[in-house]
């Protein structure tokens, strides 16, 4: 008589290796889940720092070097006005500035609060002809130099874009444009802010400032699933510190947004959204004309390809327009935040952006 001896697949063999994993993170969920709740929100922009100059809602800082070699070329950064700058300085390990600081270059960073209600009628002119001139002058006598690279992030680099093009001759000598918006017939905002059915006139005068949550409501309106789906994955997650740690550095991030300057968001509603006047060459800023074409400064232009704010179709023509010979298109795989900040970021971008910048910086 054959006796027949079976045993178990090797799948069947890590079943139950696989049901202690699942139970294992299960407990873990819960009671790290507790102690999400019962924490209080990380510490966010720790990078050593100070404060050069603060006027209302403008904050200029500088860190402080930490290579032992710097280049001679400082770098001013400009954030877009709703946004805070740390989060290009999360934590040690995930700060673009720490990282730039390391490859020897000298920081300075336009970092905004929230603006006062005398304040609301903040306009263009105000950030390109005056708070960024102002700043830049700052960072040319505190580093005793003539030149500057200008960095600009989202509408940080609208602004940055507007004054290069307004002072073709001035101390900007490269210009980097992060997931900058230039043809806004393409921007992710255009339904949100469709002059049909959106009355900026009597949002402005009704409120002064635009509050934050009309600012969110516009992200979230882009995708009414995100929020849901970012809790199901934080659930899923909640075991792995790592994952949470990155979650909440960037929901402190998401939190924080700043009110914005009415007058401001109304310019930008009309001549930006509803005339896409940059990129038609129809925008004039204190009675000035704003042509791409007069920027002469070296360009690197950054581009996330998977962007639903600003889609690289919305982000090319700033390379397509403006009249730099030394001029690069930059198209990186990622968000519009995950281009600048996270561990994409660091593998991507960070290292792409000192490789331009260092022959570019002497």
């Amino acid at each position: 008589m054959t006796t027949t001896s079976t045993s178990a697949s090797p799948a069947a063999a890590g079943l139950p290796q696989q049901i202690h994993t699942q139970v294992e993170r299960a407990i873990q969920r819960g009671l790290k889940g507790l102690d999400y709740l019962g924490s209080p929100a990380p510490a966010v922009g720790t990078t050593p720092k100070t404060v050069l100059h603060r006027r209302g809602t403008l904050t200029l800082q500088h860190y402080h070097p930490t290579a032992a070699e710097v280049y001679r070329m400082p770098i001013l950064i400009v954030m877009a006005t709703s946004n805070k700058a740390f989060m290009l300085d999360l934590a040690p390990g995930r700060s673009l500035i720490e990282f730039l600081l390391g490859r020897g270059y000298d920081v300075y960073v336009m970092d905004w609060n929230a603006p006062s209600k005398r304040e609301s009628g903040l306009r263009l002119e105000d950030y390109t002809l005056d708070f960024i001139p102002d700043c830049l002058r700052r960072v040319q006598q505190h580093a005793g130099v003539d030149d500057v690279t200008l960095i600009g992030y989202c509408m940080g680099g609208v602004l940055s874009t507007i004054y290069a093009a307004l002072h073709a001759d001035g101390p900007v000598k490269n210009l980097v444009g992060l997931a900058t918006p230039i043809d806004f017939s393409k921007i992710g905002f255009k339904d949100v802010m469709d002059r049909r059915y959106f009355d900026v006139d009597k949002l402005v005068d009704s409120v002064g400032l635009i509050p934050p949550k009309f600012i969110e409501t516009g992200f979230e309106l882009l995708r009414p699933a995100g929020r849901m789906a970012n809790a199901v994955r934080l659930w899923d997650n909640m075991w792995n510190d790592e994952y949470v740690q990155s979650y909440r550095l960037m929901e402190r991030w998401g939190a924080e947004t700043l009110p914005m300057a009415g007058e401001y968001f109304r310019q930008l509603t009309k001549e930006l959204f509803w005339k896409n006047g940059l990129c038609e060459s129809t925008l004039s800023v204190g009675g000035r004309p704003v042509r791409l074409d007069a920027i002469r400064a070296s360009l690197l232009s950054v581009v996330a390809a998977h962007d639903h704010l600003v889609p690289p179709e919305c982000a090319r023509p700033l390379v397509d327009r403006i009249g730099s010979s030394d001029k690069q298109e930059l198209v990186l795989p990622g968000g519009h935040v995950s281009l600048v900040a996270g561990p994409n970021a660091v593998k991507r971008l960070w290292p792409r952006l000192d490789q331009w910048l260092e022959s570019r910086s002497t």
